[in-house]
């Protein structure tokens, strides 16, 4: 028995050992590794019509008590309210309560950021206090990596994307894409396969198709496994030196003047590892509205305080809601990180 109570073959799901039943033993260990990620036994899951968010939303429904089919119409495509409405009807049939949304996707970071950005958002206005569950496969997580590497990424990046990171579920990190497909197969669900996957335009497509089979070619078999194993590592790693990094901040974090931006220590940045320095850095300058900041603008900090030779300030980039100048819109963009004495300042400077 689940611990729903539903026998084990019940529903749309084949026998023990078959695709079907990889996908729902996946959703069912995610579960168990932390019960206080869904205390309600009510989820939503994000469904796309594609195998993997179908293969999800059916072993979603044998494992939880309550499950709603999240549907993002992004209207990029003609037909995509055929398509979503559809994806509403499967979702029904396998007992799930759908509901339909329409995103508007905007141009900042191109089309593929931007799709990402408007659909997250309608999920998380959508959720009602419920936990979402993402149908990211062992394949995506692979080459989530990949494109980290090729970006010359540090841990952060290349740590990839976590099981749990609330209200963000993904149940199938450890399971390739062709066992959801299969799934679907074995459930006789029929499956929509999104055009974008397949144009080659989208850096993702071809690592997906041209570059990932290229390396289990020269390789061997299990590229993708080993891929996420060394991410899962990094994330272990970056988690440490992260928590570090929190302590040393807390420490050389010195009062902010008025309604200005808190200081940083100069000494705390000085006396730490490089990996630390880095870390503490980043988590002072994001925490006061910095954002995109690459390795040249950190390590350009960094230098500020280890490498010091009188040079001037370093430009970052800030959002729209820098907390330092609020009332100054654009122009508050363009800011400046500089050493005054023993402290490092962030702001407007002249």
């Amino acid at each position: 028995m689940s611990g729903t109570g539903r026998p084990e073959t019940a529903g749309p799901h084949s026998p023990q050992g078959s695709a079907a039943w990889r996908v729902r033993s996946a959703v069912r260990a995610w579960r168990r590794e932390d019960p206080a990620r869904v205390p309600g036994g009510a989820v939503c899951v994000a469904l796309s019509g594609g195998a993997d968010s179908l293969a999800l939303t059916a072993a979603a429904v044998a494992e939880f008590d309550e499950v709603h089919a999240l549907i993002v119409d992004h209207r990029l495509q003609q037909g995509s309210d055929q398509v979503a409405r559809r994806a509403a009807e499967i979702a029904s049939g396998l007992g799930a309560t759908p509901r339909i949304m329409t995103a508007d996707v905007g141009s900042s970071g191109g089309p593929e950021a931007a799709a990402r950005e408007a659909r997250y958002a309608a999920l998380a206005g959508a959720r009602q206090g419920l936990p979402v569950l993402l149908a990211h496969t062992l394949s995506d997580q692979a080459e989530t990596v990949l494109l980290g590497l090729a970006r010359g990424s540090g841990a952060r990046s290349l740590r990839a994307m976590a099981a749990w990171d609330a209200p963000w579920g993904r149940p199938l990190l450890g399971v390739p894409r062709q066992d959801t497909r299969a799934a679907c197969g074995e459930a006789g669900l029929q499956v929509w396969d999104d055009p974008h996957n397949l144009d080659p335009r989208f850096r993702r497509v071809r690592v997906r198709r041209e570059l990932l089979p290229l390396a289990e070619d020269v390789l061997g078999p299990g590229v993708a496994e080993a891929l996420a194993r060394t991410a899962a590592q990094l994330r272990a790693d970056d988690d440490a030196l992260s928590g570090i990094a929190a302590a040393v901040l807390d420490r050389g974090r010195l009062p902010a003047e008025g309604e200005g931006v808190p200081a940083l220590d100069v000494g705390v940045v000085e006396a730490s590892e490089p990996a630390i320095a880095s870390r503490v850095v980043k988590e002072w300058l994001d925490g006061n509205g910095a954002i995109d900041l690459t390795f040249a603008h950190i390590d350009a900090v960094v230098a500020l305080c280890k490498r010091w030779s009188g040079q001037g300030p370093v430009a970052v980039p800030a959002g729209p809601e820098w907390r330092g100048a609020p009332a100054l819109g654009r122009s508050a963009r363009r800011l400046s990180v500089w050493r005054e004495g023993r402290t490092l300042q962030f702001g407007l400077r002249q």
